[in-house]
């Protein structure tokens, strides 16, 4: 057995120490001083992946946009506004003629809303919630609206300018279909017979909160 000094063995030692690589642990703590001393092509290395991981965060903060449904068979949104061409249109439990008539309406101009499509039938809902399926061909795409149906009794004031102190152009009763030339989510300018003005949007049937006429 060799005994060696205690100076050798020391040396030994610290030979062997030196001949073993150190690795380091990595933290998720702040940069020691020495990282924060790399050098040009290390410091660009790191701001690269800092700015990537930045660019990640923000893309991944920025939420999706919802589809607007849109009809399987015309592509136009659903559910949508519309009004009935004619004084007569029968309305159906399904979308066909073979399907039973639950009610007619008599009233040219009457604003619906279609809620479906099927060939060439559509699923109607009017201002007092009845829903039924009708030929499309009895609808027309021309805008009209009921002055506050649910007031039923009441009379509303026609506008002549987008102002509540603007002069009076009509008094509309509750019910009255006004034809619907333009919206700009507050004011609609509507047409009732000859007389023209504006109306409050949130007292009309047939147009969405905060909709965009042209």
């Amino acid at each position: 057995m060799l005994i060696q000094s205690p100076n050798v063995m020391r040396l030994a030692c610290l030979l062997m120490l030196a001949a073993v690589p150190i690795v380091a642990v990595a933290t998720h703590g702040a940069p020691d001083a020495q990282a924060a001393n790399g050098t040009p092509a290390e410091k660009a290395v790191a701001g690269a992946a800092e700015g990537a991981e930045v660019a990640r965060v923000q893309v991944a903060a920025v939420p999706e946009q919802p589809a607007t449904p849109v009809g399987t068979v015309s592509g136009l949104p659903i559910p949508r506004y519309v009004s009935l061409k004619s004084d007569r249109v029968n309305l159906r439990e399904g979308p066909s003629k073979d399907h039973r008539v639950t009610w007619v309406f008599q009233r040219a101009g009457l604003p619906v809303e279609v809620t479906a499509e099927f060939e060439t039938w559509r699923r109607i809902r009017d201002s007092e919630g009845a829903e039924g399926w009708v030929l499309h061909s009895l609808l027309s795409g021309r805008r009209t609206a009921l002055v506050a149906p649910w007031e039923k009794g009441q009379t509303f004031d026609m506008r002549d300018q987008t102002d509540a102190k603007s002069p009076i152009t009509a008094r509309l009763q509750a019910g009255v279909i006004a034809n619907v030339r333009s919206c700009d989510g507050t004011w609609c300018s509507v047409m009732v017979r000859d007389v023209a003005g504006y109306m409050k949007q949130d007292r009309l049937w047939g147009v969405y909160p905060h909709e965009q006429v042209k």
